[in-house]
């Protein structure tokens, strides 16, 4: 589609290059944040329909994934240090505010941002945020891959060597993605890992009650790793959220139109000029 009009680009954060995305253009700008490990690259068709209701949408490869470089340092990894890094691209591309969307990790990505920045943070959507409820899950399914990705790495270089000989083209781009997890240097997805194991998850619910952006949060069922309760959760927490119930961990990128429609009418109600606020006199109640 010919709306991707800022095309591909980096800058420099902290001595290290990250990559971004435009697409679109306009003064009402939402940031898309990935999941773990993945890519810019799964935002893409929400981006571009984003971009056809007349958003600028700016897709973002945090440190340690996509085309942005990938260090194998663990202790340049963070929850925290994610959030920077979105507060340094809306410094790179000028922009006082912007709504931030993150899926997964980038949900608590996004928390951060709101930590960081709240003054900048026009609105969260966030998509499956893993917090309290989501602990045993994650250490299911993260440990054995973190080991696999430390201590397998002869192993996983020639997985990665095999993936990278299946071409892009012709493959079902949700399958792609998938494909795209296999073909990166196990170094740099170990060090990630190992970093955010080390780290806070996200700011403490005593901080999240104070974050005042409009928020939607999408989650749901059947997910040991993105539980329902951790989206319900934090929908209570946020003074001024809603939920919004996902058939599936999929539906947003095989069924997109219903969760498509309902994130762009969110968006809409972000950008509607806020009011203005009522002074007083002083000496007056």
């Amino acid at each position: 589609m010919a709306l991707q009009t800022g095309g591909s680009s980096t800058f420099t954060h902290r001595g290290h290059r990250l990559a971004y995305t435009t697409y679109g253009e306009g003064p009402r700008v939402c940031v898309l944040i990935h999941g773990l490990l993945l890519s810019q690259r799964m935002h893409a068709a929400l981006a571009q329909s984003l971009a056809e209701r007349g958003h600028r949408v700016v897709t973002l490869d945090l440190l340690g994934h996509g085309r942005s470089d990938r260090p194998a340092d663990m202790w340049r990894y963070s929850m925290t240090e994610f959030g920077r890094e979105v507060v340094a691209l809306l410094d790179h591309l000028d922009l006082d505010e912007a709504v931030v969307f993150g899926t997964s990790l980038g949900a608590n990505a996004t928390l951060e941002v709101a930590s960081l920045a709240p003054d900048r943070v026009r609105g969260m959507v966030i998509e499956m945020p893993v917090l309290d409820n989501a602990l045993l899950g994650c250490a299911i399914a993260f440990t054995p891959m973190m080991i696999a990705l430390t201590f397998g790495r002869p192993v996983m270089g020639l997985v990665a060597r095999a993936a990278r000989l299946i071409p892009s083209r012709g493959v079902p781009w949700q399958a792609d993605i998938v494909v795209d997890w296999f073909r990166q240097d196990p170094a740099p997805g170990a060090a990630v890992l190992q970093g955010l194991f080390f780290g806070r998850t996200a700011p403490h619910r005593s901080e999240r009650r104070t974050f005042e952006a409009a928020a939607l949060v999408i989650g749901h069922r059947h997910d040991m790793i993105h539980p329902f309760s951790d989206a319900g959760m934090l929908c209570d927490e946020l003074p001024n959220a809603r939920l919004l119930r996902a058939s599936s961990i999929i539906e947003l990128r095989v069924a997109p139109e219903r969760l498509t429609g309902e994130i762009a009418a969110f968006l809409d109600e972000c950008w509607r000029p806020r009011p203005a606020r009522r002074r007083t006199r002083a000496g007056t109640g």
